[in-house]
């Protein structure tokens, strides 16, 4: 296992959870956060489009949090520099998966050359983690680490894939 300081990774903390009571379900204000470690690139652009988390084991407990939709440079957000990616009130229980719909505007400048970041079905898909995280009432934070050294890969022709690593931490 590599030290941390060589894994370069973006991190996406998912922040400060709160409870509060509504005609008598729980419910806990999620807020989802970006951040990132320094990677030997300029620019690494993702396109958020939106978060979604499941409260579920099956597909119908997807919801849509209020998403600060947009192009993000994930270098950005380094050396504890972070910022809102979305939040929103979700029913208290069990997050099962979190999931970021990708839009097509994805790229990376490398010796000042912008380059086209390709995310094999992570337009139509989305990039996903699992996980079986329980949220409760009070302050509560889970953080996703997006390793961008084990994610960008250049193919031989010269084109630049994101084949996102993403662990919880």
């Amino acid at each position: 296992m590599k030290p941390l300081r060589y894994v370069i990774p973006v991190v996406i903390i998912i922040g400060t959870v709160i409870a509060c009571k509504k005609d008598n379900q729980d419910t806990t204000e999620l807020r989802i956060r970006l951040t990132d470690n320094p990677y030997n690139a300029t620019e690494v652009n993702v396109d958020i489009q939106q978060v979604r988390v499941n409260l579920q084991d099956d597909s119908t407990g997807w919801v849509n949090l209020e998403t600060k939709a947009g192009i993000y440079n994930l270098l950005d957000y380094q050396n504890g520099i972070d910022t809102l990616l979305a939040q929103s009130t979700v029913p208290t229980g069990t997050l099962k998966e979190v999931r970021f719909v990708l839009g097509s505007q994805n790229s990376i400048k490398i010796d000042n050359t912008l380059y086209p970041l390709t995310i094999p079905s992570g337009s139509s898909s989305g990039l996903k983690i699992k996980l079986n995280k329980k949220l409760n009432a009070h302050l509560d934070s889970l953080v996703i680490d997006f390793d961008a050294a084990l994610s960008i890969f250049q193919e031989g022709t010269g084109d630049y894939k994101l084949k996102p690593v993403l662990k919880i931490k």
